[in-house]
């Protein structure tokens, strides 16, 4: 197969969905429907936080970034997808595909480091609630997002620079219904074994870090309540982390399972993808409103104010 430089491909394919073409319609109007869900559902929790000054904490600080990352992630991927099931074309432009990559790994990787420091401030304010204020100062707070923010970049701009090195073969298709970094590099015909080692090194770094510092967090805060059994405490314990938890286990699950158990791209790969690009996001601003009593409460107090002006 004659390979052809970076510079010479003008556009790649998607495979897409495993979906019959007489189905389209019906998943068009589906991803549509949990696009606009995930992003009028994140943006009204940002709103809220933004409006009620009872949310101006660190928890809904952190949360308020974790929505916007997941708007962001969401608008990464769907949307060109939507399109070109729309339109039955398949192809996306070099520059929008190396785009996507590092967009993508930028927000994914944010959502992994979100959700740590999430549940770094869930252990304080369980394991340590009389020092919670002194712990989790304005200051520390702005810190950790600012460090979640550049290290996302930072990995995501070390993965593209290295992408854009590489040259691709005749074979354009990508087996996915986005640019997803992994299947794209299957398409070089360079040597891609540095890149590979950086995806298991530093992204694999990136992943454990979190992950690591989510299981210390609520093994310390399992713990502590255990030591002292209360039903009222576990069920604050529960009320507080139970929403988090879950979001954790559903993005995390289905990151590994794709990426670190997974041997070759199938369609049970790509519908994992699904989950934590297009299903995750959407789901946030329920799992984190429904059983959150501060969220319905701002949520009232917003409408009740509408109902007054009107």
């Amino acid at each position: 197969m004659r390979p052809e430089n970076q510079s010479s491909v003008s556009d790649f394919l998607l495979l897409g969905l495993p979906i019959q073409p007489g189905q389209q319609g019906v998943f068009i109007t589906l991803f549509l429907g949990m696009y606009l869900t995930t992003v009028l559902g994140n943006l009204l929790i940002i709103l809220l936080i933004r409006l009620d000054s009872r949310l101006h904490t660190p928890m809904y600080f952190f949360l308020s970034h974790l929505a916007f990352s997941d708007i962001s992630l969401s608008s990464v991927t769907v949307p060109k997808m939507l399109v070109n099931m729309r339109t039955l074309r398949q192809s996306i432009s070099y520059v929008g595909c190396i785009s996507q990559v590092c967009f993508f790994l930028i927000f994914g990787s944010l959502d992994c480091l979100l959700l740590a420091v999430m549940a770094y401030d869930r252990y304080v304010a369980i394991c340590h609630p009389l020092h919670y204020t002194t712990i989790m100062r304005e200051g520390l707070c702005t810190l950790l997002v600012a460090g979640s923010w550049m290290v996302s970049c930072g990995s995501a701009l070390l993965h593209t620079l290295l992408l854009v090195q590489l040259s691709f073969c005749a074979d354009i298709t990508i087996t996915h219904f986005f640019c997803e970094l992994t299947a794209l590099l299957k398409l070089s015909c360079s040597d891609i074994s540095l890149s590979m080692l950086v995806i298991f090194t530093e992204g694999g770094f990136i992943y454990l870090l979190s992950l690591g510092t989510i299981l210390g967090s609520y093994i310390r805060i399992g713990t502590i309540i255990l030591r002292v059994p209360s039903t009222k405490r576990l069920v604050k314990a529960f009320s507080t982390c139970g929403s988090h938890l879950f979001v954790v286990s559903l993005y995390y699950g289905t990151v590994a399972g794709v990426y670190f158990f997974s041997s070759s791209w199938d369609s049970k790969d790509i519908i994992a993808s699904v989950m934590y690009t297009v299903a995750t996001p959407m789901l946030n601003p329920f799992i984190y409103s429904l059983r959150n009593r501060d969220i319905k409460q701002a949520l009232e107090m917003c409408v009740n104010k509408l109902k007054f002006f009107k």
